[in-house]
C-alpha cells in the first residue's frame, strides 16, 4: 500500500504536472478563484524516453484549482508565483510522471523500477506576442530537481526543458495549443534512465555509464472543448525524438522516437464566486 504522504504528493505533483499538458484549466479572464471537481483520463506513453515497452494509465482523481496572487495551482502548475510582470512571470512550482515497472520493461529486467518522479523549482514563463483573435505565444523555462516518490524522494538529478507555446481558442468552440520543447539532464538524471551498473550488466546489455545532456525534444497538440459549463473533453497528442541525444549508446535506448496520447474530462463541481487574481 502506498504511504499516504506519498499518495498525498502523487496526487498533487500529479495534476500540477499533467495540467499543463492537457489544458485542464486556462488562466483567461473570468475564471474563478477557485475550483473543486475531478478529473479522469486513460493514456499510454514510452516507459520512459527511447523505451520500446509502453505505460498504459486510467485515472480518477479530485482536483483543486486556486489562482491567488502569489498561490498558484492551475493550468500552469502549482506552486508560489514570486514576479508577475505584464510580460514575464517567475514562480516556484511541481510537475510529475509517472513510473514503472522494471518486470515490465525487456530492456530493464533485474534493474531497479523507475518510481514515479516529482520535480520541484523554478519557471521563468515569458510572454512573447499576442495577436488579437489569432492566439498567443509564450516561451517558459523550468529549471527542476527531480525526487522519487517512490524511494523516500531520493534526488535523482535536474531537468531543464526550454518550451515554446502557441495556444488559440477557435470560433467553433474548440481551443487548442502546440509546443515545442528540448529535455535536458544532468549526469545523475541522465543515468536514472539509461545507465547499466556492471552489478546489472548482461551479455545482452553491457554496463553504460550516462552522460549529461539531451534526452530528448518533443512536439505536443493539446486541444479541449467545454462541453457544458461545468464539463470538458480534452486530449494530448505528442512525438518525442531522440535524434541527437545524449545516450544513444546506451543498451536501454531500443528506438529513437516514441509518441503519448491521452484522452479525459474534467468535471467543476463548484466553483468560487470571486474572480481569480491574475
Amino acid at each position: 500500500m502506498r504511504h499516504p504522504v506519498k499518495l498525498a504528493l502523487f496526487t498533487l505533483f500529479l495534476l500540477a504536472g499533467v495540467g499543463p499538458s492537457l489544458a485542464i484549466a486556462q488562466g483567461a479572464s473570468g475564471e474563478s478563484l477557485w475550483e473543486i471537481g475531478a478529473v479522469g483520463f486513460a493514456a499510454t506513453q514510452p516507459a520512459y524516453p527511447g523505451a520500446s515497452a509502453r505505460v498504459n494509465r486510467g485515472l480518477a482523481l479530485p482536483y483543486l484549482i486556486y489562482r491567488g496572487k502569489f498561490l498558484r495551482a492551475d493550468s500552469g502548475g502549482a506552486g508560489i508565483r514570486a514576479i508577475k510582470t505584464p510580460r514575464f512571470e517567475l514562480d516556484l512550482g511541481f510537475s510529475g510522471a509517472f513510473g514503472s515497472n522494471s518486470n515490465d520493461v525487456e530492456a530493464r529486467n533485474g534493474m531497479p523500477d523507475l518510481g514515479t518522479l516529482a520535480e520541484f523549482g523554478p519557471r521563468l514563463k515569458w510572454k512573447l506576442v499576442a495577436w488579437p483573435g489569432k492566439g498567443s505565444l509564450r516561451a517558459e523555462f523550468p529549471l527542476r530537481g527531480v525526487f522519487d516518490l517512490s524511494d523516500q524522494l531520493a534526488h535523482k538529478g535536474t531537468s531543464f526543458e526550454p518550451e515554446l507555446t502557441y495556444e488559440r481558442r477557435s470560433s467553433a468552440g474548440w481551443s487548442y495549443n502546440t509546443s515545442l520543447s528540448a529535455v535536458w539532464g544532468d549526469r545523475r538524471l541522465a543515468d536514472t534512465f539509461y545507465g547499466v551498473a556492471p552489478g546489472f550488466a548482461t551479455p545482452t546489455r553491457p554496463a553504460y555509464i550516462a552522460d549529461s545532456g539531451l534526452i530528448a525534444m518533443r512536439l505536443s497538440l493539446g486541444v479541449w472543448r467545454d462541453l457544458t459549463p461545468d464539463l470538458r473533453l480534452f486530449g494530448l497528442a505528442r512525438i518525442e525524438s531522440l535524434h541527437g541525444a545524449a545516450n544513444l549508446g546506451s543498451p536501454l535506448v531500443k528506438q529513437r522516437a516514441g509518441g503519448l496520447l491521452l484522452l479525459g474530462l474534467k468535471y467543476t463541481w463548484k466553483r468560487s464566486d470571486r474572480p481569480a487574481i491574475d
